[in-house]
């Protein structure tokens, strides 16, 4: 393809500016520190080329207009002529996932599980040009999305944000997700980061940060897939990922990062870390830093020791470790990519447009939030046709899960393992918001004691996982870090949610609400909140029927609009469900699962 004159220019002016900057500057756009760890006057001292919000971590009340002026001044910052510096727009990165959630009263989407259950290639790229707004809205340039992981292991904490486990499914998506974020790179896009690259879903045992053991042939056609879309489409930048590839981790895999990725791919973005990733690959630091960047990671995303980090870098490239070209090549795929994305263009974020715009959980936002959640929810078992529901009957809403929110939105939602309760989402609606709504003769008691046969006809009950993010989402012994997470480099131990794949083990008291209200002759609708497949055999044994509302978001109503009729059920499995505790592993679970793949009832 003959390069257009635009596309010259653009070259060229990034050509010019990299001929300019000196080898501090250079070094300062590889490096992207977390915001509780660097100020304006750092950005400006040391050449900060991107700065991040870790999950939870948020400025003043955490309102837009907190977003907006952080921001500001880190750009302001960054384009300082002081002292002959070469000013260069910084570029602010977030966790946007499932919606801008970091953030109190954003729009908060169903987590990619439950987007994987609809079907909808069209809702999800609204939902992503929706996610784009709100995030403009504060401010900020940058959402480290779509992850486009194919999970095989249903015990990985980060199931949730998979898509499916048929990678054909989740590429169909990745490309549509990518143009709703980045639209056109003009005014109503940011940029988009396809995660984690590569194989971060195929972890041995689901261990998070494990080991991927394939050959590549598998590798490619299941785990690369997914990119290729969101490559052809454009997409800005990738997040390089914890896990290893047959025992050598994926932040200091040259053959993955340059030769297939940039070089077989055509990758022409930049590549970041994820969360100090380069510290797992050496026991010594500065090691790593050189043995990741000489692999291909063109930023560094550091939590704190980002002068250190720096340091390092430096030395590394003054002692001939890691050769100026790359340095080079690393800067210049920075720079392009904000280049392609306008942003030396752009106004400071206090004067860009969805600045102006009071859009954070905007109702019309809201709207698509509650079409994504009907959607996503897959009918299990309905016997003798109890659903849909009269909004007349007696109902009893119970449930650990009915009126929470935090918990019904799962993690990286306000904090980053997520929270409790309904406070911390304001704006949203509860599972038992949206049924009051529905049937205003409705009652709650969360633990089902104010069940009776003689009051109730029937019984919502609403169970399930609690929030959890990453390796705190893990199915494992306590004493398990998983193979390859600490290779080579100091290890990462977090503590799983369990060691189950079973409800009734995790949360027995689910089992016991339900069956307590069954007792009483009173049939149970059980709804699931989880971000994954369970085994649930003992409580479907005592539901007359079962939803899979995996983690809705913020938009509760979206479950009372299908189990009252007003719109049909039209989810399917993304993911085969387990017949036992022990079916966690794709293929395995396919051959014997309770419910296959693209199962649901209508």
């Amino acid at each position: 393809m003959t390069p257009t004159n635009d596309t010259q220019a653009s070259a060229a002016s990034v050509e010019s500016l990299l001929a300019r900057m000196t080898l501090d500057e250079k070094l300062g756009q590889m490096m992207q520190p977390e915001r509780m760890a660097v100020t304006p006057d750092d950005v400006r001292t040391h050449f900060l080329g991107s700065i991040l919000s870790g999950g939870g971590s948020c400025p003043g009340d955490n309102r837009p207009s907190d977003w907006i002026a952080m921001n500001d001044a880190y750009w302001a910052a960054s384009m300082s002529t002081e002292g002959g510096r070469t000013p260069v727009p910084l570029l602010y990165g977030v966790d946007a996932i499932h919606g801008h959630a970091n953030v109190l009263g954003a729009t908060v989407f169903p987590h990619n599980i439950g987007l994987g259950a609809t079907g909808d290639s069209e809702l999800l790229e609204r939902i992503a040009r929706i996610t784009a707004r709100e995030v403009l809205a504060t401010g900020v340039d940058w959402t480290f999305a779509p992850t486009l992981a194919v999970a095989n292991d249903l015990r990985w904490g980060r199931t949730y944000e998979s898509y499916s486990e048929d990678a054909s499914l989740v590429a169909r998506y990745a490309s549509r997700f990518v143009r709703g974020l980045q639209g056109d790179m003009g005014r109503d896009g940011v940029v988009a980061c396809a995660k984690h690259w590569v194989g971060d879903g195929g972890t041995d045992l689901g261990y998070d940060q494990g080991d991927t053991i394939l050959d590549e042939e598998a590798l490619t056609s299941t785990h690369i897939a997914p990119y290729l879309p969101a490559l052809a489409e454009g997409v800005l930048t990738v997040m390089a990922s914890f896990n290893s590839w047959n025992g050598n981790k994926c932040h200091g895999h040259r053959y993955l990062l340059t030769d297939v990725l940039k070089g077989r791919l055509g990758f022409s973005g930049f590549v970041i870390s994820d969360w100090d990733g380069v510290d797992y690959l050496h026991e010594d630091y500065a090691t790593a830093i050189a043995m990741a960047v000489n692999a291909g990671v063109d930023m560094l995303m550091v939590s704190v020791e980002w002068r250190a980090c720096l340091a390092h870098l430096k030395q590394r490239v003054v002692d001939g470790t890691i050769p100026m070209a790359r340095i080079d090549d690393a800067v210049r795929r920075i720079l392009t990519v904000k280049e392609r994305f306008g942003l030396f263009g752009k106004a400071r974020p206090a004067d860009r447009y969805w600045s102006q715009v009071d859009c954070l959980g905007a109702a019309d936002h809201r709207v698509v939030a509650r079409e994504a959640v009907r959607k996503s929810l897959v009918l299990l078992k309905n016997d003798n046709a109890i659903l849909p529901l009269a909004p007349g009957a007696r109902i009893l809403v119970a449930g650990r899960n009915a009126d929470n929110l935090g918990h019904q939105c799962g993690g990286f939602t306000v904090a980053w393992q997520g929270t409790s309760g309904n406070e911390s989402v304001p704006g949203g609606t509860s599972i038992w918001g949206g049924i009051r709504a529905a049937a205003p003769g409705a009652t709650l008691s969360v633990d089902g004691s104010a069940a009776s046969a003689a009051a109730h006809d029937v019984a919502i009950v609403v169970v399930g996982e609690r929030p959890y993010a990453e390796g705190m989402g893990d199915l494992r012994g306590q004493e398990t870090i998983g193979a390859g997470s600490g290779a080579g480099g100091k290890a990462k131990r977090l503590a799983p949610y369990g060691d189950s794949l079973s409800l009734s083990v995790l949360h027995p008291e689910d089992l016991a609400t339900i069956r307590a209200i069954r007792d009483k002759g009173i049939p149970v609708v059980t709804v699931l909140v989880s971000g994954r497949p369970l085994e649930v055999n003992e409580e479907l044994a005592h539901s007359a029927a079962f939803v899979a509302a995996w983690l809705p978001g913020s938009e509760g109503a979206g479950v009372a609009d299908a189990l009252f009729g007003t719109h049909p059920f039209q989810g399917t499995l993304p993911f085969a469900w387990p017949a036992t505790a022990e079916g966690a592993t794709y293929p395995a679970r396919r051959a014997s699962s309770l419910f296959p793949l693209g199962f649901g009832l209508r």
